[in-house]
Formats: C-alpha cells, structure tokens, sequence
C-alpha cells in the first residue's frame, strides 16, 4: 500500500491503491482508438486489461493507425486473447442490437469521431458500435483530448451526455507526483476503468484520514 501525505490547514490527505471490488464479472469490451493524439492511453488501457478476465475487442479508425506510428515507436501492442477487427467489418456480433457489448471506450476520441456519433453518423463499424451502446443504453465512454473547444465541439459533447455517454476528457492529475510518462497517462486511465467498474491499481486514490 502507497500512502502520501498532503498537509493542507493541519488536515492530512492520504492515497492508496485499495478499491471497492468491481460490480461486474466478466465484461464484453470495445476499445476503439481514433487518429487523435494520445495513442498512449489506449496503450495503457488496454495495458491494463487482462484478456483471460474480459472479452476484449479493438477497432482502430482510418487515421489511428498513422498517429500509431508517429507516438508509439513500437506500435500498438495487444496482448494475447485481444481482438481486432476491421473497420469495414459490420458483421461482427457487437455491431447490433440483438447482441451488444457491455461496454465501449474511444480512446483517444477525435472531435469528428465524437460529432459523428453525436449526431447518429453510423457508416463504419466504429461508429455503428457507438450508435448501437446509446441505442441499447450501454456504457459508452469517450475520451476526447483536443484543446481548445470550439462552441459546436461543446454542443456535440452536450448532446452525448443527454444521450447517456460518459465523457472523460484526456485531462492528467498530477497531485501523486507520476514520475513518467506512462503514470501521468495511467491517472487518466485510472479514471476509465473505474467508470467501467473494473478494480485497477493504475493510480494511488485518495483515502480518508484516519484517526
């Protein structure tokens, strides 16, 4: 267990890496990665997955597989058990209805990935899977990392949350002192795997002071 201490008006504030257990078993995932900036948090999302746990499947956009080549020297490492499917591909079970996933993340979200689904765009795979986890009120998590926003962006982000999407801006927290670039990406990371309610040690948490 990880504990730091911030002093703030004589009151200590402590962190850990407990958690409540999650309140899911197994889960059926949709990872979706777009041609925004950040490729390394769905590295370390999917870093964090364990394939022999949950159903995991992943779906890349036209333009990700570029920016994967600019920012992950390596390129995108899938574990194992992971699936990934083509963009094009409509018959894959998760693309209806009948037969959804539990859960679906796009990580990083572009803004026109995001106005696309907003507004119910559904000519590919990726976007089909997005239309279909609003339609079947599912967990559709997207993580949007551009700067600045625009008003239409705004608006786009407005009509996401009405229709039951959970956003979760590529916004870091630095009050654990990460000490690389890899935890300063898991303190976001962290944040969707807990919407997800997947137990993770991605980041310390805070905790309540004790007596």
């Amino acid at each position: 267990m990880t504990r730091i201490g911030v002093k703030r008006n004589k009151t200590a504030l402590h962190l850990s890496l407990s958690e409540p257990a999650p309140l899911f078993g197994q889960l059926k995932l949709v990872i979706a990665i777009t041609g925004a900036s950040g490729s390394l948090y769905a590295q370390r999302l999917l870093d964090h997955l364990d394939p022999a746990e949950h159903e995991i499947h992943v779906i890349l956009s036209n333009y990700a597989r570029q920016v994967l080549q600019e920012e992950l020297p390596n390129g995108l490492q899938l574990t194992d058990g992971v699936r990934q499917h083509s963009l094009k591909s409509m018959n894959v079970p998760f693309a209806s209805g009948s037969n959804p996933a539990d859960a679906m993340v796009v990580i990083p979200c572009t803004m026109g990935t995001l106005g696309r689904i907003a507004h119910g765009v559904s000519d590919d795979v990726l976007l089909r899977t997005a239309d279909v986890m609003l339609k079947e009120r599912r967990r559709l998590i997207l993580v949007p990392r551009e700067t600045p926003l625009s008003l239409i962006h705004v608006r786009n982000m407005e009509l996401l949350l009405l229709a039951g999407a959970t956003l979760i801006p590529a916004n870091p927290s630095f009050y654990a002192r990460p000490q690389s670039v890899e935890a300063v990406v898991d303190t976001v990371v962290a944040r969707v795997l807990d919407h997800l309610e997947i137990q993770n040690d991605a980041q310390p948490r805070w905790q309540a002071e004790r007596e």
